[in-house]
């Protein structure tokens, strides 16, 4: 990700309700400026951005990684652009040393597929942290190593 993808993926953030597009330019800043080892993915089409993915280093840990956000342009979900991210963040987790990639996610109904589609890229289920986001909603640990 450059800096000129900031306008597209908060595009994204808005049509997608993933987090606030306000939260945006303080969350990539370290990271454009080359002043933290956060990994900031996009995938493109031409000159569209058409998703992107962020992770970061877990503090305290050798090589594990927690891929934080992953969002795809509505009009363009369920045509593997997901996947495309998940495999460069994959490869930039390698690339800088990294050996596991943790994801997590709801355990609500309505990301049923979002836990689908890790479980469809050999992410193992690996823990659950009950009512860990509100009473009735437990946090889903997905791992992997890369």
């Amino acid at each position: 990700m450059v800096r000129a993808d900031l306008a597209a993926v908060s595009t994204i953030l808005d049509g997608t309700g993933l987090f606030p597009a306000t939260m945006l330019p303080d969350m990539a800043e370290p990271f454009l400026s080359g002043q933290a080892p956060h990994i900031w993915v996009v995938a493109c089409a031409d000159t569209a951005v058409l998703g992107f993915a962020y992770c970061e280093p877990e503090r305290m840990t050798d090589g594990t990684y927690n891929l934080l956000a992953i969002a795809v342009d509505p009009d363009r979900q369920g045509r593997g652009v997901g996947q495309v991210l998940v495999g460069a963040i994959e490869r930039a987790v390698r690339d800088a040393r990294g050996r596991i990639l943790l994801v997590e996610t709801s355990s609500l109904p309505e990301y049923d597929r979002t836990r689908r589609f890790y479980e469809q890229l050999a992410f193992d289920r690996e823990a659950v942290v009950r009512e860990f986001y509100t009473i009735g909603e437990d946090k889903i640990i997905f791992w992997k190593t890369v």
